[in-house]
C-alpha cells in the first residue's frame, strides 16, 4: 500500500488528505521509506531532512484534526531544487564554493508551496550552478534515470525530475533557462513546465528584469502540474516582470477533448534542429491523437530565425554576470563549460547585446502572428535520449557534430527566447523502454492552453502511467 501511494496523482492525494481517509503523516513515511529504499541508486534527493519533515505532517494532521482552514496542497511532500533558497536548510547549488551554505530564508517559490500546505522533505540535485541538461557536480556525483540506471535523468532539474519518476514525492519544481524544466520531464517521463516569463515570479534575483530563466512546477501528470502552478502563480510587487493574473484559476479542471483547435506539429523546427530518428519515430503517432480529440494538425513551423542569437547572447551576458568574478577568484572551482559560457559573456559588446534586442523584438512579433493561425505548436522535448552518465553532453546528434554543451538541448533553448509558455508531456517509448517527450508551446501568456492540451493528450496515451522498475 505505501509503494501505491506513491505514486497517486497528486491531486488525488490532495484529496485523501482533505477528507482524512489518509493522514500527511502516513503519506510522508511512506515516500520516506521509499526514498530511504532506492535513492542510493537514483541519487535524486541530495539533502533530506526527514525529522523535519515529519514534525511539519504531524502540525498539518493536527491543524485539519482542529479544523483549522488547510491549503491546496495540505500534506503533500515537496521536493526543493537545490539552486532554491531554503531557510534553515543546506542550499548547495551544486558547487563546493556553497557545499555549508545554509540560507536564512526561503526564496519565493519555496515560501508559496509551504504557504499552500506542502511539507518539505529536502533537496533535489543539480549540475554545477545549474549549468547544462545533463545533473552531476562534486558535490553529489550525478543522478541516474530511473528508467535505465546509468542514463542521464536530464538537467538542470534532474533531481527533481527522477524524484518525480521513482515515487520519491509527488511533487516538485524546478527552473528553465534552456530547456531544465523540460528536458528532464522528457527524459524521465514525468510533466514539466517552463511558464511564461513573469507567471510564476522569481525573488530575490540580481537581475530581475530578464526573461531568460523562469521557475516553475514539475509532476508526474499535467493535473499535478496545474494545482502545483495554482499556487506559485499570481503577482508580486518585488518583481518587475511579475503578471497580475491570480493563480486560482489554473486549479479547474482540464478538458478531455480538443474540438477545433488548430495545431502545427513540427518535428525539426522548421530545420532549425537536428533529432534523433528514434524520438521522431515514436512522437510520429502524435498527430492522429490530436485528430482523434477533436483537433486539426498541420506541419508548420515559425520563423525561428534570429532565436540561437537571443539565446547564446542573453545567456552569456547573464553567466557574465553571474560567475565571471568567481572564474577570476577561483577558475578551479567552476567547471570548464560555466567559465566558457562566462567568457563568452564578458566579450560581448553593447552592440551585441542591441543586435540581441533587436532579434528578440522581431522573434516575439513573429510568434505572436503565427499563434493568430495556431493555437498550440507541437515539437520534440529533446533531441537525444538519455545518454550514459559519464558523458557531460552528446557530441554528436544522427551524424551531425554539437560542439558546446548547449547546442544538442537547442529544440528548448530556442524556445526559450521567444517567450512562450511551453510543456513537456510523456510522448511514448522507443522499443527498448526509453521515455521520450512531446513539447507543447503556447502563445505568449496562454499557460492555461498548454496544459488543456497536455492534458487531453496525456489522458488519451497514458504514457505517463508506466512507471520505472527499479
Amino acid at each position: 500500500m505505501s509503494d501505491d501511494l506513491c505514486f497517486r496523482p497528486a491531486t488525488e492525494l490532495a484529496a485523501l488528505l482533505r477528507d482524512r481517509e489518509i493522514s500527511a503523516r502516513e503519506l510522508l513515511d511512506a515516500h520516506l521509506d521509499r526514498i530511504e529504499r532506492l535513492n542510493p541508486s537514483v541519487n535524486a534527493v541530495v539533502t533530506l531532512d526527514a525529522e523535519g519533515a515529519r514534525a511539519a505532517a504531524d502540525a498539518a494532521d493536527a491543524a485539519l484534526a482542529a479544523g483549522d482552514p488547510v491549503g491546496p496542497l495540505h500534506g503533500l511532500p515537496v521536493a526543493h531544487k537545490d539552486t532554491h533558497a531554503t531557510g534553515g536548510m543546506r542550499t548547495t547549488w551544486g558547487s563546493p564554493l556553497h557545499a555549508d551554505t545554509v540560507p536564512l530564508r526561503d526564496e519565493l517559490v519555496v515560501s508559496r508551496l509551504a504557504a499552500a500546505g506542502a511539507i518539505r522533505v529536502g533537496k533535489t540535485n543539480v549540475p554545477e550552478f545549474a549549468a547544462g541538461s545533463h545533473t552531476f557536480n562534486p558535490l553529489f556525483g550525478a543522478t541516474h534515470n530511473p528508467y535505465r540506471h546509468g542514463l542521464s535523468a536530464g538537467g538542470s532539474s534532474g533531481g527533481a525530475a527522477a524524484a518525480l519518476a521513482a515515487g520519491f514525492v509527488p511533487l516538485a519544481e524546478g527552473s528553465d533557462m534552456g530547456g531544465s524544466l523540460r528536458n528532464p520531464a522528457g527524459f524521465c517521463n514525468v510533466v514539466g513546465l517552463r511558464p511564461t516569463p513573469g507567471r510564476v515570479p522569481t525573488w530575490p534575483a540580481p537581475m530581475a528584469w530578464s526573461q531568460l530563466s523562469v521557475q516553475g512546477p514539475m509532476g508526474r501528470t499535467v493535473a499535478d502540474v496545474a494545482l502545483q502552478l495554482s499556487v506559485l502563480a499570481g503577482p508580486d510587487a518585488r518583481v518587475p516582470i511579475a503578471l497580475d493574473e491570480p493563480g486560482e484559476g489554473f486549479a479547474a479542471p482540464l478538458p478531455e477533448r480538443l474540438d477545433g483547435l488548430r495545431i502545427a506539429w513540427a518535428p525539426d523546427l522548421g530545420g532549425q534542429v537536428t533529432v534523433d530518428p528514434a524520438i521522431t519515430g515514436v512522437l510520429a503517432g502524435s498527430a492522429a491523437v490530436f485528430e482523434q480529440l477533436g483537433a486539426t494538425v498541420e506541419e508548420a513551423c515559425p520563423d525561428l530565425s534570429g532565436a540561437d542569437e537571443v539565446f547564446g547572447t542573453l545567456r552569456a551576458w547573464l553567466f557574465d554576470a553571474n560567475f565571471s568574478e568567481i572564474a577570476r577568484r577561483s577558475p578551479e572551482k567552476l567547471k570548464e563549460s560555466i567559465r566558457w559560457n562566462a567568457e563568452m559573456g564578458a566579450r560581448l559588446s553593447g552592440s551585441d547585446l542591441a543586435r540581441a534586442e533587436q532579434l528578440h523584438t522581431r522573434l516575439y512579433e513573429r510568434m505572436v502572428a503565427f499563434f493568430g493561425q495556431y493555437d498550440v505548436l507541437l515539437a520534440p522535448t529533446t533531441q537525444v535520449l538519455p545518454f550514459p552518465v559519464e558523458i557531460e553532453y552528446p557530441t554528436e546528434i544522427a551524424g551531425v557534430d554539437q560542439d558546446n554543451y548547449l547546442e544538442w538541448m537547442r529544440s528548448c533553448t530556442v524556445i526559450s527566447a521567444t517567450g512562450c509558455p511551453a510543456l513537456s508531456v510523456p510522448g511514448g517509448f522507443t522499443g527498448d523502454g526509453l521515455p521520450v517527450g512531446l513539447q507543447v508551446i503556447g502563445a505568449p501568456r496562454a499557460d492555461r492552453q498548454v496544459l488543456e492540451v497536455g492534458h487531453a493528450f496525456e489522458q488519451a496515451t497514458r504514457f505517463g502511467d508506466r512507471p520505472p522498475v527499479l
